[in-house]
């Protein structure tokens, strides 16, 4: 087997464990060649994380360069074989081939390997109560279908830093990227250099508070780059408030004894009793405005879902159409409420509308994936 990845890019990748990237050590890559004369590349790497369960696994997704990093891509999970590229349930070495490389032009690649943790959402029926469009689109007399296949959500919003990574390679013309993101209190990511040859670092002390000002598209554009997608309304609340049955309808464990729950922690007002159980309004909770992710993990949803009330309003995939809006359905609905949310605008069926190029201080997202 012959090696062909520089060290340096190894090092890099396997520091990204900060501000919600997995801890992803000891990546290589080699290269061999099968009986019938085609080439191969065995990649491995070490997933670190005493957390990871079928529950709460890992998302990993690798990202290749073949022309010394001046471009990057993400490596299709149909190219490999072996337990290492998707969803991951266990930590540990994991080792996989990457066929194909003459057909696909994947010859002599740099790679870095990167993962999420994520919380599994079993298969079956919630009890959703919001309407599409919220409730004002009188052509909608059904509510959407709540008994959902299986999918996974981010534990934890998308960080400043994972974000100023994604622009790190995808944002060198500055797509991606505006100037009040560079707001110290607000969001955190400075932009250096030229058109062209842009780079970006994140504020001391920034890396671990979810994203702001990012556009519908900004958010697409990162989820394009991990294979990921952004969840639906319907998503986002049965992972706020929880299937008929949190372990799923198949074996129907653990009934859900707040199924109409008005928060992911139960029914008690964010900050009831002096009890602050999210980011909303005001200075009480601790955090004028945002606050690092996974700072109220104590009162997470029934699935580990960390600050899906609070903190920032999250895109969804949903469009928001109705009658009465000829002309501006283009709008987005928007679940979660944010830091500068009334505490009751944080509750499971509260959403708001926002026009997709939109990028606003309050608004950010977090990944999702279909099983």
């Amino acid at each position: 087997m012959k090696h062909i990845i520089c060290t340096a890019l190894l090092v890099l990748c396997s520091l990204l464990a900060s501000a919600q990237w997995l801890e992803i050590t000891d990546v290589s890559i080699s290269s061999t060649t099968t009986e019938q004369g085609g080439p191969v590349y065995a990649i491995s790497y070490v997933l670190q994380g005493d957390d990871l369960s079928v529950d709460h696994p890992a998302y990993v997704f690798i990202r290749y360069s073949v022309d010394k990093g001046n471009s990057w891509h993400l490596v299709d999970k149909d190219f490999i074989t072996g337990e290492g590229i998707g969803i991951i349930e266990r930590p540990g070495k994991k080792e996989m081939l990457l066929w194909g490389s003459g057909e696909t032009g994947i010859e002599n690649p740099e790679i870095c390997v990167r993962g999420i943790q994520m919380a599994r959402v079993p298969a079956g029926r919630f009890i959703m109560r919001s309407f599409p469009a919220g409730g004002k689109d009188p052509s909608k007399t059904e509510r959407p279908d709540t008994n959902l296949p299986e999918f996974y959500m981010a534990i934890n919003e998308t960080t400043i830093s994972m974000y100023a990574d994604f622009l790190n390679e995808t944002g060198k013309s500055g797509g991606g990227w505006n100037d009040r993101m560079s707001n110290e209190m607000r969001c955190g990511i400075i932009r250096t250099g030229d058109m062209g040859d842009y780079t970006y670092s994140v504020i001391e002390g920034r890396d671990n508070y979810p994203v702001s000002y990012v556009s519908w598209y900004d958010a697409i554009h990162f989820l394009q780059w991990c294979g990921l997608t952004l969840p639906t309304e319907a998503m986002f609340e049965k992972a706020f408030v929880g299937g008929l049955y949190l372990g799923g309808d198949a074996t129907e464990s653990t009934p859900n004894e707040m199924p109409e729950r008005k928060f992911p922690w139960g029914n008690e007002d964010p900050g009831q009793g002096g009890i602050f159980r999210c980011n909303f309004t005001g200075e009480e909770d601790g955090y004028a405005g945002l606050a690092p992710v996974g700072t109220f993990s104590t009162f997470s949803s029934p699935y580990g879902i960390n600050d899906l009330a609070g903190n920032v309003s999250e895109w969804t995939r949903d469009w928001y159409t109705t009658m009465y809006h000829i002309g501006l359905d283009g709008f987005r609905m928007v679940r979660g409420g944010s830091w500068l949310a009334d505490s009751f605008a944080c509750d499971a069926i509260s959403g708001a509308t926002q026009f997709p190029i939109k990028e606003s201080s309050i608004m950010g997202f977090r990944c999702a994936k279909l099983k």
